[in-house]
């Protein structure tokens, strides 16, 4: 079956977007140190507290920062992050005499791109794809920009008005998320072939062991 326009870029942008989510639950649960954390206390074990820092890491932190962030016992944020990487969700980056930790960025990645193509075929994706490249350039044509970092200057004209300020905000917001998307669809696309290959020979050998 078809999947519509609006229900295919809501998928992708689940996928695309997981660490943006993430943050924005974090920052918005835990606020900032000087506001307290208690609701982020109340609403997650101390594991799931570490985990969500975790996966939302920009760059490398020790097991202080994760711990002071998340809230939770170092013992308890080390063993976590340990586990981390032992899953392979997080890799170690030693900085002088002091261990870091950041997402596997790559392997995230990927794992993206498998789930997009495990559920979508490829013509879904392609009539995606341009899909996004319409809107795109509707909006260039109609904003007489040619990337969303220009729309973004002309935000500085004073001659707009409060809803038209909003409604260029808005189109930025929805532009940024159509290149990640466009990006990730890209991506999918060309490995199309190598995964559903891999995934025919899987289900080749699961079936030859069970017989």
């Amino acid at each position: 079956m078809l999947v519509t326009h609006s229900l295919l870029c809501e998928k992708v942008q689940t996928y695309g977007s997981t660490a943006r989510t993430l943050l924005q639950e974090v920052l918005s649960m835990s606020g900032s140190p000087w506001n307290g954390v208690q609701p982020w206390t109340e609403s997650m074990s101390a594991r799931d507290r570490i985990r969500a820092v975790a996966e939302t890491l920009r760059e490398p932190r020790s097991v202080n920062w994760v711990s002071e962030q998340a809230d939770a016992a170092w013992s308890t944020t080390n063993e976590e992050l340990q586990d981390l990487v032992d899953q392979g969700q997080l890799r170690r980056v030693e900085a002088g005499e002091t261990t870091r930790y950041q997402p596997d960025y790559t392997r995230l990645l990927f794992e993206e791109i498998r789930t997009i193509i495990e559920e979508n075929t490829r013509e879904e994706l392609r009539n995606e794809l341009a899909a996004i490249t319409k809107e795109i350039e509707e909006w260039q044509a109609t904003y007489d920009v040619e990337t969303w970092e220009e729309l973004e200057q002309s935000l500085a004209d004073g001659s707009l008005s409060s809803d038209e300020l909003h409604e260029r905000r808005d189109v930025i917001t929805r532009w940024e998320e159509h290149m990640e998307d466009r990006r990730l669809i890209k991506h999918a696309l060309a490995l199309y072939s190598d995964v559903d290959a891999a995934r025919e020979q899987l289900i080749d050998y699961n079936n030859s062991r069970q017989q």
